[in-house]
């Protein structure tokens, strides 16, 4: 068919094969350099985080160790005779921790100055015999049975434990706690600690001497469990079995005479001491020992109106069981 100017001639479109090809690979190179960006990023990134310190693991708290068991009944206590005179009483053996016979022996009383058991055992504990108190004031102030020391004197922790377990100074205990502690509460604090630590329940104490009554209470069990105890250290038997001590001093005084108190000390055969305690309120406390053979035995009477009576008839039939 011939063609004029005038035919309207339609132009094809070319193929744009060439142009879509080449939005291909560039779109396929930007995503190659952002995948390779993104690698880069995390391989520079993943050292500082590995480097970042992991929280520690939260510890479980630690467990306290259980309370001693220092007396035990693998067979039942006696109990009833012989008749005490004491509103509370224990027989103790001191080498097996058995209880031989009771009365009321977990009822809280004052206990007086057998709470110096409790003193001169952590005194040895934490201060040696021939460390130098200089003796605080107020000390010489403190109520009562005192031996009369002075303000500003310096004497070693043996003869203080002299003064505390045998002649009983209530300065004594002061003096040592003062020492041993820092200060009286903080002596106190270390007492019930003690307490709870050696599993005594039905004690609690605020004197360090036993001249207050109130709050300041144990029983028959406790002291027994804690003159088992104390009784370990040779240091602790040698001072509470001493009837007499000849201490020197230094001038004015020159020299010291202790009087044990215990009535049981060269009257009864074995008797080893331990310690006497009166108040008007506790009335008469006696903690003692007595060893035959190799059986040493532990008998505690609270609130006695004849505490050596008690404790004859109590360590007498003590040493005649065979358990």
């Amino acid at each position: 068919m011939p063609y004029s100017v005038l035919t309207l001639v339609k132009r094809r479109r070319r193929r744009r094969r060439g142009r879509s090809l080449a939005v291909l690979v560039i779109a396929l190179s930007l995503a190659a350099l952002a995948y390779a960006g993104s690698r880069h990023f995390r391989s520079h990134a993943a050292p500082a985080a590995a480097a970042a310190p992991r929280p520690a693991p939260a510890r479980a708290p630690a467990l306290k160790p259980p309370p001693l068991r220092l007396l035990q009944t693998p067979a039942p206590p006696l109990e009833g005779r012989p008749v005490l005179t004491a509103r509370s009483a224990i027989l103790a053996d001191a080498g097996t921790g058995a209880v031989l016979w009771q009365k009321r022996p977990h009822a809280r009383r004052p206990i007086a100055s057998t709470t110096k058991i409790m003193t001169g055992t952590l005194v040895l504990e934490r201060l040696p015999l021939a460390h130098i108190v200089k003796v605080a004031p107020g000390v010489p102030r403190t109520p009562l049975v005192r031996e009369g020391l002075r303000t500003g004197e310096r004497v070693p922790v043996w003869k203080l434990l002299d003064g505390l377990l045998i002649f009983s100074g209530n300065d004594d205990a002061l003096a040592l706690a003062v020492a041993a502690a820092g200060s009286r509460p903080k002596f106190l604090g270390l007492m019930n600690e003690k307490a709870r630590e050696l599993g005594l329940r039905d004690t609690h104490f605020t004197s360090v001497s036993g001249v207050i009554d109130h709050g300041n209470y144990s029983s028959a069990w406790d002291l027994a469990a804690l003159t088992r105890y104390a009784m370990r250290d040779p240091r602790f038997r040698k001072i509470v079995r001493t009837r007499i001590a000849r201490v020197p001093w230094s001038a004015p005084t020159y020299g010291k005479v202790y009087v044990n108190k215990n009535g049981l000390l060269g009257t009864f055969r074995g008797a080893e001491g331990v310690k006497t305690g009166w108040t008007t309120i506790a009335g008469h406390c006696l903690v003692a020992s007595a060893t035959r053979g190799d059986r040493r035995l532990i008998a505690v009477l609270l609130h006695s109106s004849d505490p050596y009576r008690d404790a004859r008839r109590l360590l007498t039939m003590g040493f005649a069981l065979r358990r």
